[in-house]
C-alpha cells in the first residue's frame, strides 16, 4: 500500500468515525428542528438527523427576497421526497432595524431573528433542540453569524464532531445525497459591500444575474454588486468559457437589462467571503 492510498484509508477512516459520532450526538439531542437551506451542509445534516431521530426532526425553511426560488424549491422537494416534515416560515430581513444599512454585523442581526423564530416553531412541535450547519470551514472566515447561534443555545452538530466541507461532501455521497458536489451558497445580501443599502430591486438584480451564470452552465458564482457595478467571481479554470465571444456578449447584455451599468471580472477567481477582505 503507497503513502496515498493509506492517507485516502485514513481519511475514510476518520470520516465514518465522525460521522457516528454525529449520530450519537443526535440521540443525545433527541428531537432537533434543523435550519434548512437545501445547501450542501444542512442536507447533510438534516438527512443524518431523520435516519437517527425518525419523526423527531422537523426542518424549517425561512423565505425570504433575499433566499432565490430555486433553493426554496429544492428544500421542499428534498423533504417531500424524504418524506421529512417541513415548515417554511417567512423571515423578511429587509424588515429587521438596522439590515438595510448593511452593517459589519449584519449576519448577526439577520441569524438572531431568525433562530428566535424557528425556537418558537420548535417549541410549538415539542421539538426540545434547534440546529444548524455550519462546520469546521466556517471557523476561519468573519462569520457575526455564529454569535447568534452561541447566545441563543443553537446546536451546530457538524462542527461539534469537527467535520469539514471536504469530509461532509465525501460522506454526502457516500449516502447517496445529489447535493454532494452542488455549489457552496450563502444568502443574496451577502454579496453587498459593508455599507451599502440593500433593497428588494437590488437583490432581485442579483439572483437574476447569478441563476443566467448558473444556467450557462457555471459551477461556482457570485455576483458582488458595487453601487450598479458587478463583479462576477467565477472558479478562474472557467474564464475563458466567461470570454467566449456568444457567451459574454448574452452576460454583458442580460446585465445591463437587470440594471447593472459596469459588468466586471474578478480576476482572483472566487473565493468565500471577499467581502470581508476589506474589514
Amino acid at each position: 500500500m503507497d503513502y496515498m492510498e493509506q492517507q485516502m484509508q485514513i481519511s475514510e477512516q476518520i470520516c465514518e468515525e465522525k460521522l457516528e459520532q454525529l449520530k450519537e450526538y443526535l440521540r443525545q439531542l433527541g428531537s432537533v428542528a434543523i435550519a434548512f437551506s437545501s445547501g450542501v451542509d444542512s442536507t447533510f445534516l438534516l438527512r443524518v438527523a431523520h435516519d437517527t431521530l425518525g419523526e423527531n426532526v422537523i426542518a424549517v425553511t425561512a423565505m425570504s427576497c433575499s433566499f432565490p426560488k430555486r433553493e426554496l424549491n429544492e428544500a421542499k422537494d428534498f423533504c417531500q421526497k424524504e418524506n421529512i416534515r417541513h415548515i417554511v416560515c417567512e423571515s423578511e430581513e429587509l424588515k429587521i432595524e438596522g439590515f438595510c444599512q448593511n452593517p459589519k454585523n449584519r449576519c448577526y442581526l439577520c441569524k438572531k431573528e431568525l433562530f428566535e423564530k424557528i425556537g418558537e416553531i420548535a417549541a410549538r412541535n415539542h421539538i426540545e433542540h434547534v440546529a444548524e450547519g455550519s462546520n469546521m470551514d466556517d471557523n476561519g472566515d468573519y462569520r457575526p453569524g455564529l454569535i447568534a447561534v452561541s447566545e441563543l443555545g443553537v446546536k451546530s452538530p457538524l462542527r461539534h464532531v469537527e467535520l469539514n466541507k471536504e469530509e461532509i461532501r465525501y460522506l454526502s455521497r457516500k449516502l447517496g445525497l445529489p447535493t454532494w458536489d452542488k455549489q457552496s451558497f450563502a444568502c443574496l445580501s451577502s454579496r453587498f459591500v459593508y455599507g451599502e443599502t440593500i433593497t428588494e430591486e437590488k437583490l432581485g438584480m442579483v439572483d437574476q444575474a447569478e441563476q443566467l451564470l448558473l444556467d450557462k452552465g457555471f459551477h461556482q458564482v457570485r455576483v458582488r454588486i458595487h453601487g450598479t457595478i458587478a463583479r462576477i467571481e467565477i472558479l478562474p479554470e472557467e474564464f475563458e468559457k466567461l470570454m467566449q465571444e456568444e457567451i459574454r456578449s448574452e452576460i454583458m447584455e442580460k446585465f445591463k437589462k437587470y440594471g447593472f451599468t459596469y459588468v466586471t471580472l474578478d480576476l482572483q477567481g472566487y473565493r468565500m467571503g471577499s467581502m470581508n477582505e476589506t474589514l
